[in-house]
């Protein structure tokens, strides 16, 4: 008896099942990825993406001082007794042309409070003094190796699909900035079964972009991009102002004046430019240098040269061993009445300077 009325249920289930496994094998491929495409919580590829997103705040070193706040725009700063009203990035640039004005000064910038700053979670504070700046500086210090990767970026908007339980159908959340990112993967566990809809585009910071179409391979990418780049997170202000020089812009001001001093000069921390006080070098057009001081007159080469999209200054004075190296030209700010070139090669630094007219 009981064989006669469980058949048929079970035919009934067996043809149900074949119905909903049809259904899903034509229309979930899509939305049930291999178990490699989630971004499960706390994994590498959740890390990565967040810290892609997270806010970076060495753009303003010049006036917070701390790569790890970022100033939230406009703001109105005083440098060196010049107000500026800060609207956007590029004011960064006004303050240090003022700095660069002179270097014989102490270069004195004060911030007109309140201003409000954002932390890498994009928490943000309210600040009313330097002291007050100082105590949200301490909360989140700045090291040599932060968290935050800034060679590589997203190019939004990118779409996230995740499993609702309630409905039990797939849903999508559209991220237009780093922000609404970085909050997505620190509520990463509150979601179920979350993919990228691929392709999604990445940004390199040098402008170049790549399409992406795996979760492998957006790993590897973020992965081989960090510490690609100079992240900037320190507060030399200047060390960026010769991206886009050239060697004619290194030949053309060499050219300007034909007595050069020396400004700064740090070999492994050592400051050795009183050394060089009363040493004058001329730069001639065909490459050679003459460097006098006193009845003692030197001699060498030189050569503007790019290396890997950079400019360099090739220097050899055989038998002044300082100064004889291949720098990386940071700077060339050409005043009317002061020029400087500024050089750099790890720690060491070494500066020309010149008040030819």
């Amino acid at each position: 008896m009981m064989n006669r009325i469980t058949k048929p249920y079970f035919l009934l289930s067996v043809l149900v099942m074949a119905l909903v496994c049809s259904c899903r094998t034509e229309n979930d491929l899509s939305i049930d990825p291999p178990e490699n495409e989630y971004i499960h919580p706390n994994s590498t590829l959740a890390n990565l993406m967040g810290r892609v997103a997270m806010s970076d705040g060495s753009s303003d070193n010049i006036i917070d001082q701390s790569s790890s706040l970022r100033i939230q725009l406009p703001v109105t700063v005083t440098a060196n007794g010049t107000e500026l009203f800060i609207e956007d990035e590029d004011g960064y640039q006004d303050i240090e042309n003022i700095f660069d004005l002179s270097d014989d000064d102490e270069d004195i910038l004060i911030i007109s409070y309140p201003i409000t700053v954002i932390a890498p979670d994009f928490t943000t504070y309210s600040v009313n003094s330097d002291s007050e700046l100082e105590d949200v500086t301490n909360i989140f210090p700045t090291t040599e190796d932060d968290d935050d990767i800034e060679c590589i970026d997203f190019e939004y908007p990118i779409t996230l699909y995740y499993f609702n339980e309630l409905t039990e159908t797939m849903d999508s959340v559209t991220i237009n900035e780093d922000s609404e990112l970085f909050n997505f993967i620190i509520d990463l566990q509150d979601y179920t079964a979350v993919t990228i809809g691929f392709p999604v585009v990445m940004i390199f910071s040098e402008g170049t972009t790549e399409t992406i179409e795996t979760a492998e391979d957006l790993e590897n990418i973020i992965l081989v991009s960090d510490n690609t780049c100079d992240e900037d997170d320190d507060n030399d202000y200047g060390d960026d102002d010769c991206e886009s020089c050239s060697t004619a812009d290194l030949e053309d001001a060499l050219a300007q004046c034909t007595e050069w001093s020396i400004d700064k000069l740090f070999r492994d921390n050592n400051n050795l430019v009183n050394l060089y006080t009363d040493y004058t070098f001329t730069f001639n057009g065909d490459g050679t240098i003459t460097v006098i001081e006193g009845a003692n007159i030197f001699e060498g080469t030189w050569e503007a040269v790019i290396i890997d999209d950079e400019l360099f200054f090739d220097v050899n004075v055989t038998d002044l061993p300082d100064f004889s190296d291949t720098w990386e030209v940071i700077n060339i700010n050409m005043q009317p009445t002061e020029k400087k070139i500024e050089l750099r090669l790890g720690v060491d630094r070494l500066r020309f300077g010149s008040y030819c007219n």
